[in-house]
């Protein structure tokens, strides 16, 4: 099974839907192949390289919202963040431009490492560190057991970067305009960060659909010849 996960470090829900989703992963049976990949998707690809607000008063303005009722909506996602076992201080994070984190995020995984992704969550939403800070991401990426020295490349470069903008491209020509999303097989979808259990149940669903179908294909197998010989 291949689940793709298109999110943003800087969206409250997919850090909380990723938390879910890992939740669901580890009760399915031990014996399921299952890939996981995370795919970019900048929610704001303008955002700016310093920060210029805080994060109650974006939200207010983004939402048509007074500050003080931004707030108490933001600390009802936190809430939900805490809930699931996370330091979760969303009305403090320091919102940046989050592109470069996902070009490192790219060359992790193009090295098979993982660990990377939660550190930049935690980085943004329980440290409030900004993602678009160099040496923050140099550091998280050898914190991580990244090559620092190719990390550094990557981030002083421009390498990975249309990786990134493929993704983006494939979630606008999937229709997916909101995350976190995910896309299971290329073909079942799940879309915002659903409960634990309702993952679960979904995944496991497809799995055993999966496992019907391959017993199907292999009952129904016509008659073929082989090096050892043909079939009657």
């Amino acid at each position: 099974m291949k689940i793709e996960i298109w999110s943003d470090y800087a969206c409250p829900y997919c850090y909380i839907g990723e938390t879910r989703l890992k939740k669901a992963l580890q009760a399915l049976p031990q014996e399921a192949s299952i890939d996981v990949v995370f795919r970019a998707f900048e929610l704001d690809p303008s955002a700016p390289k310093e920060v210029t607000s805080t994060t109650p008063a974006r939200f207010a303005k983004k939402y048509g919202l007074s500050e003080a009722g931004a707030l108490q909506t933001i600390h009802g996602i936190s809430h939900m963040g805490v809930q699931e076992g996370l330091d979760f201080k969303y009305a403090t994070t320091r919102y940046t431009n989050t592109f470069d984190a996902h070009r490192l995020t790219k060359y992790a995984q193009s090295k098979g490492n993982t660990a990377l992704i939660e550190a930049l969550f935690q980085a943004y939403f329980s440290k409030n560190q900004e993602l678009s800070d160099q040496d923050l991401l140099l550091q998280l990426a050898t914190e991580a057991g990244l090559d620092p020295l190719e990390a550094k490349n990557v981030l002083q470069g421009d390498a990975f970067a249309q990786d990134v903008r493929d993704d983006e491209k494939a979630a606008y020509m999937n229709g997916i305009n909101a995350v976190p999303f995910f896309l299971i097989n290329g073909k079942y979808s799940i879309s915002g960060a659903q409960p634990a259990e309702l993952i679960q149940e979904a995944l496991g669903n497809i799995l055993e659909e999966e496992k019907e179908a391959q017993t199907e294909a292999a009952e129904s197998a016509g008659m073929a010849c082989g090096i050892n010989g043909c079939s009657f």
